[in-house]
């Protein structure tokens, strides 16, 4: 009986590769339902003998209520993006001077086709498919495995015979073109509203609650980079051997990929593509470049939100006319003052556009727009929408000049702009518009994590002025909150207990979550690590830039930022407030460093190894891991021989059964915080 499943779910397996993925179909239709309705039969008859790789485990389990977050082990970075060969060659100019290489040095490059769809982040263990991502923010995503395990390409073993422990694969999960008709078509009969384009059908479908829904809707994926243990000994040492690497191991790659020995051949390629991509069966906006060796990616780095060996090269969007109705100015978290214009609603790159950013007034000024104008809009790589001219011809007869308000719309401060900047700022510190800007940031999941705080809610507060600053919302009582419209006492005390736990964020966390300009998520995390303290940060700020500028990935640009906020009295007043209130504005390691007197002080978990599974009572993962590592101790994705340490929450799962069989120490929260020594002895 056991044979014969094994047998079953090979054959089949086998069987919807070849299919799904080589696209070279190996077994008649009729066969292979015959061989599934007899896997389905033998599981039902001895379901303890069901394994996660079978097939009939592709569509399980009950709708789920919601998704869950999840820390991605690598941030997930966008690209910057390049829409003409100038701009191609000024990247790869760029990159040269940060490889310190002479100018005109060839270096092999890897063109993927950038398909309009969502990227995910898949982990393996032991060859065996344990999680699936979202994007997110980079920094986290939703967990949403059950859905991706209805996609057909993706495999839910490795067919490899060395797996290695674990794996992050990444690729975009999408819609082919036939398949979304079908979809639209099928919605049209059910009177149903149809999907605007097929990225967006694809992230609606990802984020259903049922998998069954998402089975139905047929998604395909591409795989396009991985992440291996250094330890493996097959690690790769370049991009063209990592899309090898994953085709081996059961995935699709995009097979219009092409390895190009120099930037000239990168040019041919994205030009060959240009009109090419139209007679595609899935829908792609354009080429991702990346440089091939991954020793070379590595030493180029990322910039504050991007990584530097790799850039997204844009095909031209299609373009429509429209009247301007109105330009209002919208005032940002860092007091920036933005023009937006708002236009008759017009149909773009599958959906429906009627506002534009316009930057600034320069911007302003060199499209000479007036009251009244036509104007032709695009998609800046067929998402942002964007003012590209004007239609002189259309103007209407003395129509007054559009420009920029004098005083901060929001409360009425004159506005200013430095000579050597395009921005025109408000820098009233007191800025209702600021304020809702500065708390969206810091209650975000990246900064502090707050739940229960959208921006309706954060409008009554500024509005009723029940707060004037971040401080001001840990002082909130349950009962002025439960007075606010659509508030209520159960989501005001689920809000209070949810400003209070974010009260323990780690110092990396704080740092972005205060809003310094041009700090996001993965710069804050290299400052809090060479500056492992509020005051370290500020004397580095205001009196070492020598030392900031020496943090990886921190430029000039950055620490005029930190020198700036750091120079301000009302930010420094707020840091004091932070620290009356709780917040420790410390790294652990900094704390632990203090109290020894001796950074050199071995720390209570050097050498030891933690596998974390399960929902823990209080601390999120990532909160556990970053006490686990402030101590000394390494994080592992799954339980071995070597493993030190279980620590377990509830639904376990397998890892709790696997730690068991191999007699490994398991810890539940409690035994974690004491042996970290955290207990709170009250």
């Amino acid at each position: 009986m056991k044979q014969r499943l094994i047998e079953l779910r090979n054959l089949l397996n086998q069987a919807a590769h070849a299919y799904y993925v080589l696209d070279t179909p190996q077994m008649e239709d009729a066969v292979y339902d015959r061989l599934y309705r007899e896997l389905l039969e033998l599981e039902e008859q001895n379901p303890e003998l069901i394994t996660p790789d079978s097939p009939s485990q592709r569509v399980g389990g009950a709708p789920k209520d919601g998704f869950s977050s999840v820390e991605h082990r690598i941030s997930m970075l966008s690209l910057d993006n390049a829409f003409s060969d100038e701009e191609i060659e000024r990247w790869y100019r760029r990159l040269l001077r940060e490889l310190d290489l002479e100018e005109g040095t060839d270096l092999a490059m890897v063109c993927e086709l950038k398909i309009d769809g969502n990227a995910l982040a898949l982990t393996y263990e032991n060859g065996l498919l344990v999680q699936a991502a979202t994007r997110g923010d980079g920094s986290s995503g939703e967990e949403i495995t059950n859905n991706v395990r209805t996609i057909q390409s993706i495999p839910l073993r490795l067919q490899l015979e060395n797996p290695p422990a674990w794996v992050e694969v990444r690729g975009e999960a999408f819609i082919p073109d036939d398949t979304f008709a079908k979809i639209n078509q099928e919605r049209h009969a059910n009177e149903e509203p149809l999907f605007a384009n097929p990225r967006n059908a694809c992230a609606g479908t990802l984020r259903q609650l049922d998998p069954k829904v998402v089975a139905a809707r047929r998604l395909d994926f591409f795989g396009y980079t991985l992440h291996l243990p250094d330890d493996y000994p097959i690690a790769q040492t370049h991009q063209w051997g990592c899309l090898r690497w994953l085709q081996q191991a059961g995935f699709r790659v995009n097979p219009n990929a092409r390895l190009c020995a120099d930037l000239p051949a990168v040019q041919a390629f994205t030009a060959e593509w240009e009109q090419q991509r139209h007679g595609l069966l899935y829908a792609t906006d354009g080429v991702v470049v990346k440089l091939d060796s991954l020793e070379l990616q590595d030493q180029a780095g990322f910039n504050a939100k991007a990584p530097r060996w790799a850039i997204a090269y844009k095909y031209a969007p299609e373009e429509a006319p429209s009247r301007v109705l109105r330009v209002v100015a919208q005032v940002g978290r860092t007091g920036i003052v933005t023009p937006v214009v708002e236009f008759e609603p017009v149909p773009l790159a599958g959906t429906t556009v009627s506002r534009a950013t316009l930057h600034n007034a320069d911007r302003i000024a060199e499209l000479d727009l007036r009251e009244g104008d036509t104007i032709v809009v695009r998609k800046a790589g067929e998402i942002i929408p964007e003012v590209v001219r004007v239609v002189i011809e259309l103007r209407p007869a003395g129509a007054p000049a559009v420009q920029l308000p004098d005083h901060c719309p929001a409360c009425g401060s004159v506005l200013v702009r430095a000579p050597e900047e395009a921005a025109t700022r408000c820098i009233n510190n007191s800025c209702p518009a600021q304020l809702k800007g500065a708390v969206r940031q810091w209650v975000s999941r990246a900064a502090m994590d707050v739940d229960g705080l959208g921006s309706r809610t954060i409008a009554l507060l500024v509005e009723r002025e029940l707060i004037t600053k971040l401080s001001d919302l840990y002082r909130l009582e349950t009962a002025t909150l439960a007075s606010l419209e659509g508030m209520g006492k159960r989501s005001a005390e689920k809000l209070v207990a949810a400003l209070e736990q974010s009260r323990k964020q780690p110092w990396h966390r704080l740092l972005f979550a205060l809003g310094i300009r041009n700090i996001g998520p993965v710069n804050a995390k290299a400052l809090a690590s060479a500056f492992p303290s509020a005051a370290t940060l500020a004397q580095a700020a205001l009196h070492d830039l020598e030392a900031l500028q020496a943090t990886y990935g921190i430029g000039e640009e950055i620490a005029e930022a930190l020198t700036e906020w750091f120079s301000n009295a009302t930010n420094q007043s707020l840091l004091k407030e932070l620290q009356i209130l709780g917040f420790c504005l410390e790294a652990p390691e900094a704390i632990a460093g203090d109290a020894s007197g001796d950074a050199d002080t071995p720390k209570p978990l050097d050498g030891k190894t933690f596998v974390l599974t399960g929902t823990l009572p209080t601390l999120k993962r990532n909160q556990a891991q970053e006490l686990i590592e402030a101590a000394g101790g390494k994080i592992s994705g799954s339980v071995s021989k070597k493993t030190s340490y279980l620590v377990a929450g509830e639904e376990a799962g397998s890892k709790l059964t696997k730690a068991e069989q191999l007699g490994v120490a398991i810890l539940d929260e409690a035994a974690l915080l004491e042996l970290l020594s955290l207990r709170n002895p009250g």
